[in-house]
């Protein structure tokens, strides 16, 4: 899986009505090709909502690092909050916004953890300081100082000068199965456009709803 949408974008999708779609990954994936070229940042950037260990949602932004029919990938410490939330409560919503479009896309669903080989595959595409900061990085845990991290860093170098850097194995990726998806776009006097895309589970067909803005 890569960062680079392999769907097949029919031109209706990129140019025409988008609520004549028939399916929700086609369309993702035009929007996320426009977006890509007009947005100034990551426009790979998504906001992750999870359920807490305390039963409070918990969100933040992260990077999409990859989809198709499976799914929507990114990858992250295993120790972290995010994923204990989802080793815990294997549920997810993820958020799309790309304000220079005025669009947004709205995603629910059920989380795995991907496979060794293809976060084996992902992690040797990092750069390499990337690759260092995974291995020293105790992701969400208490930090005394920034001069700790450092040097935690520094220690990890030194392991690795030379040379491929395993994957920590504390280091992995997860997928967002999509059950629901919510595309939404901007038009005037708040007269928008929304469609949902839904179905029961993963490998069932999807139903298409048009929405009240």
């Amino acid at each position: 899986m890569t960062d680079t949408p392999s769907i097949q974008q029919p031109e209706l999708l990129r140019n025409g009505d988008f609520t004549e779609a028939a399916e929700p990954f086609a369309l993702f994936a035009a929007w996320l090709d426009e977006a890509q070229r007009s947005e100034p940042n990551d426009p790979n950037a998504m906001a992750l909502a999870t359920a807490g260990e305390d039963g409070f949602p918990d969100v933040r932004m992260v990077l999409l690092k990859g989809f198709d029919e499976a799914g929507f990938v990114f990858y992250t410490n295993l120790g972290s909050a995010k994923a204990r939330e989802l080793k815990e409560r294997p549920e997810a919503a993820l958020a799309f916004h790309w304000k220079s479009l005025r669009r947004q896309v709205r995603v629910r669903g059920t989380v795995t953890q991907v496979s060794d080989a293809e976060a084996d595959a992902y992690f040797a595409t990092r750069p390499r300081l990337a690759q260092i900061g995974a291995w020293a990085s105790k992701q969400s845990s208490p930090l005394e100082s920034r001069l700790a991290f450092e040097g935690a860093v520094a220690k990890v170098t030194a392991r690795y000068p030379l040379g491929t850097i395993p994957r920590p194995p504390f280091w992995s990726g997860f997928r967002i199965a999509p059950l629901a998806m919510e595309f939404w776009h901007d038009r005037p006097f708040r007269l928008h456009d929304r469609i949902a895309f839904t179905r029961g589970q993963p490998d069932e067909a999807w139903v298409k709803t048009r929405l009240y803005p």
